[in-house]
């Protein structure tokens, strides 16, 4: 058997993956070189960015340390991803390569795994060699590693939160840097998605003090958009055609297609394509929003009220802000239209008389306050009014709402009625965001497409997580 890393995958993968076949590629055998360049000692700094789908996780987080201990049982590796439930996964994968009877029967006699340091989180051999799966931010207090891998950093539904990008940067600046080993033998990994123009690619490569090797896979190759590959391996990606995939074997492009309508422009151009989009507006696009140019109304099925609320009438303060939302279905498609707009700054006393006279006009199904400001009082007085109120809770920034949520915009969802000029003032409000001025009003749509969604009421394969609270009225046949 051939002891290159790319050989040691293919084989094993029956074992690892029995459910499904090795499918071969190009670019297994450049991140496989990559990472067997690390362990050999010739690349120290290793930076790999690839898609989703296209077996990064198996090929550096079972297969790397697995393969490099029939080498050098004693090499220690020390792995971290966002999650803790995801490090642990691939360790256990890893653990039950190492102990299957095909590594057995080719490698046992390399090593042996130890009785008391066998753990799903942590093992080790008899060889000193160890492998350590943590999270980002979890405990580490005197663990380092040989090679230190990091894996996602980033859940890709908080990136787009300053507050949580951040710390996932100042991890890595003050935990993780000083962990390895010996600092001058030692190598680091990192292999993620792009999720953000400030993501820890991002921070490493405009910050950089030492040479990275950088392996970019784009999903599609750009003819207009080179690769920020720097590889010391004098790697170059081999497509030469404009759209040209990266595993059309396995992610073809009806699969691709759906991937990108899923998570739209925004989040394709990062996680799909590995170049981030900048920011600074055109977030919620205005030509995304669809005009119902009919006199009538379409039939509603479901109406939803959606509030932001401020804590001062000042001219300064924020706006006190509501929209009404309508879902109907339009040639088997289930849509939001818009039904109105308000917002304004007033006391809190004619703020509940507004919300009251609003839910009577309407009738909605639900209304959805967020819980700050004065919306705590609407809560509890609407609610000893009879009025069906749901909490809203974010736990992420409004940018990152905006983005969770654009996706659903980008797909035809979202419609607003044509003859209506306020409805144009709300488009151009959103369009404006976050450079503009009034965001409140842009909450409001935000907290109620994502309730919407959650509610699988407008559906959407790309759903989002936003507060546990459980719509009270579903319509049946949404199922």
């Amino acid at each position: 058997m051939k002891r290159s890393l790319k050989e040691f995958t293919k084989s094993c993968w029956p074992t690892i993956e029995p459910a499904s076949k090795f499918v071969d590629n190009w670019h297994i055998d450049a991140i496989s070189e990559h990472l067997q360049a690390v362990v050999e000692g010739n690349i120290k700094r290793l930076i790999i960015n690839i898609p989703p789908r296209h077996m990064k996780s198996i090929s550096v987080a079972v297969a790397l340390p697995a393969w490099t201990w029939t080498l050098q049982p004693s090499k220690k590796f020390l792995f971290a991803s966002y999650a803790s439930s995801l490090s642990i996964r691939d360790s256990v994968k890893c653990r039950r390569l190492v102990e299957s009877p095909w590594y057995k029967k080719h490698f046992g006699e390399t090593f042996a795994l130890t009785g008391d340091q066998n753990q799903k989180q942590r093992f080790e051999n008899d060889k000193t060699g160890q492998r350590i799966a943590t999270s980002v931010d979890g405990a580490l207090t005197g663990e380092g590693g040989d090679i230190i891998v990091i894996d996602d950093p980033h859940n890709v539904r908080e990136a787009d939160s300053s507050t949580v990008r951040e710390g996932v940067l100042d991890w890595w600046d003050q935990a993780m840097q000083s962990r390895l080993n010996d600092p001058k033998t030692g190598a680091f990994i990192i292999i993620m998605q792009r999720v953000h123009e400030n993501d820890l690619t991002g921070h490493i490569l405009a910050n950089e003090h030492e040479k990275w090797d950088h392996l970019c896979l784009p999903a599609r190759y750009e003819i207009g958009h080179p690769t920020p590959t720097r590889s010391s391996l004098f790697f170059t990606d081999p497509r030469t055609e404009d759209n040209e995939l990266l595993w059309p074997e396995r992610v073809d492009d009806i699969t691709l297609t759906s991937l990108e309508k899923s998570l739209g422009s925004y989040a394709s151009a990062g996680q799909l394509q590995q170049r981030p989009m900048p920011k600074g507006g055109g977030i919620l696009k205005a030509e995304w929003w669809v005009p119902w140019e009919k006199d009538d109304l379409p039939d509603i099925e479901y109406i939803i009220q959606s509030w932001d609320t401020a804590f001062s009438t000042k001219e300064k303060s924020s706006y006190s802000a509501r929209t009404t939302w309508g879902v109907f279905r339009e040639k088997g498609q289930i849509n939001a239209i818009v039904l109105d707009m308000w917002y304004d700054r007033v006391t809190y006393p004619e703020l509940r008389s507004i919300a009251q006279e609003s839910y009577n006009e309407y009738q909605p199904d639900a209304v959805l306050i967020e819980k700050k400001a004065s919306g705590q009082s609407l809560l509890q007085d609407l609610r000893m009014a009879g009025v069906p109120v749901l909490e809203y809770s974010p736990d992420r920034d409004k940018e990152a709402r905006a983005h969770a949520s654009s996706a659903l915009l980008e797909d035809g969802r979202i419609w607003f009625p044509s003859s209506k000029k306020w409805a144009k003032n709300l488009i151009d409000i959103c369009s404006a965001f976050p450079a503009g001025d009034n965001d409140d009003i842009v909450d409001t749509c935000t907290q109620a497409w994502l309730r919407l969604r959650k509610g699988w009421f407008v559906t959407h394969s790309q759903d989002y997580d936003d507060d546990d609270q459980e719509i009270k009225r579903r319509i049946t046949m949404y199922g």
